[in-house]
């Protein structure tokens, strides 16, 4: 059989937002056909905590999330026909210091504001969540209605449900550029050859900036390295997700009961430059996360660490997405920039994204606070 070289619609990235976008078209009767440049989920789909929240998001992105949790993760894994994992217990972030409690108050303001039903709690109430925190606790933001869920089950569950629904995937194909003929998206140029079709989503995490250059739009993103720890498998103590004011560390306690813990150094603009594409975790990470870990929750401290992983997130200047089509050049539709929070919100954003490339705008869920040309001057 030759291979397809031509679709209705190109996807450039086989994450979980090119897995889940050409499943929800592929339902439409789309002919979808998606390029990926490693292994489906390489990215930073499959190198998350994942933590579903709605909780400490920008009110911006907040209908994305808030409508995934409402709508969609409920009965993904029926949906999917796998155990994504969810679970839906909440979402406690901490704080030691008064500076701390500022942040998770002004985070708790805004999102009251747009109806998310999250609270502040004092340190005695958090402790009540989970007995295992540490008496440094003053006070804690408290979302029940957030979860978390296995990225590396969701992302290969919607990559599954994609190929029964005749989707095609190519992998170990490079996108080098895009082209336009007679002012539309039409081309795509790869290390193996031409691919076309009338409609293309960019959706390559980082590596989106450089592609959509080559046909002269320029979204501020760089890239940001993430790492994580898993641990040794203990006994339930917490069904809860977990993260703190200042964003050091996060993490939830797996279904078969290790821990997965993500955070950083505080010397990301120095690691990231030096990471490369081996996604070998830095030494100097580890013990970080470990230490922070440690402060918060003492009873971890002889918990084993028996891997680590890493990867590549596309941290936007503005830490928002950007989910729009390209009005300069008709046929193509971006979505990139998650800034390391995109798992959660992801099926709400394959349904945007399946309405924005069939309808023209996403009719469900309100989207318009993530256009691409919001970085433009003003005049």
């Amino acid at each position: 059989m030759k291979e397809k070289r031509y679709a209705d619609v190109l996807i450039i990235g086989g994450g979980i937002m090119g897995c889940a976008t050409a499943y929800r078209l592929a339902q439409k009767g789309i002919d979808v056909l998606v390029l990926e440049k490693k292994e489906i989920g390489n990215g930073g789909s499959c190198r998350n905590a994942g933590g579903v929240r709605q909780s400490a998001r920008d009110p911006k992105e907040l209908p994305l999330a808030m409508y995934a949790v409402e709508n969609i993760w409920p009965s993904l894994s029926d949906e999917l026909g796998v155990n994504v994992e969810y679970v839906q217990k909440g979402n406690i972030r901490l704080g030691l210091t008064e500076k701390d409690i500022k942040v998770l108050e002004a985070h708790t303001a805004k999102s009251t504001k747009v109806g998310l039903d999250v609270k502040m709690i004092s340190g005695d109430e958090a402790r009540e969540i989970c007995p295992y925190m540490s008496k440094e606790i003053i006070a804690a933001s408290w979302c029940e209605t957030d979860g978390h869920a296995n990225p590396l089950k969701t992302t290969l569950g919607y990559y599954k449900k994609a190929l029964e629904n005749g989707v095609t995937f190519i992998t170990g194909v490079k996108v080098l550029g895009l082209q336009k003929v007679r002012g539309c998206i039409r081309k795509v140029f790869t290390d193996d050859g031409v691919y076309e079709a009338p409609k293309v989503l960019l959706c390559a995490g980082y590596e989106s900036r450089a592609i959509a250059n080559t046909v002269g739009i320029d979204i501020p993103v760089e890239r940001q390295f993430n790492e994580v720890l898993v641990t040794e498998a203990m006994p339930p103590m917490f069904d809860i997700m977990l993260g703190v004011a200042g964003g050091e560390f996060y993490g939830h306690q797996s279904e078969h009961g290790s821990f997965v813990l993500g955070g950083n150094s505080g010397l990301q603009a120095f690691t990231s430059n030096n990471a490369g594409e081996n996604f070998v975790t830095n030494s100097l990470t580890a013990p970080s996360i470990s230490r922070g870990i440690m402060r918060y929750f003492p009873c971890l401290k002889d918990v084993k660490v028996i891997r680590t992983w890493s990867g590549w997130y596309d941290q936007c200047i503005d830490v928002l997405p950007v989910i729009d089509n390209v009005k300069e050049i008709p046929g193509l539709t971006l979505a990139f920039g998650f800034s390391g929070h995109g798992f959660g919100i992801s099926p709400a954003v394959s349904l945007a994204l399946s309405e924005l490339m069939t309808d023209g705008e996403s009719r469900t869920i309100d989207i318009k606070e993530l256009k691409y040309d919001r970085f433009k001057t003003k005049s």
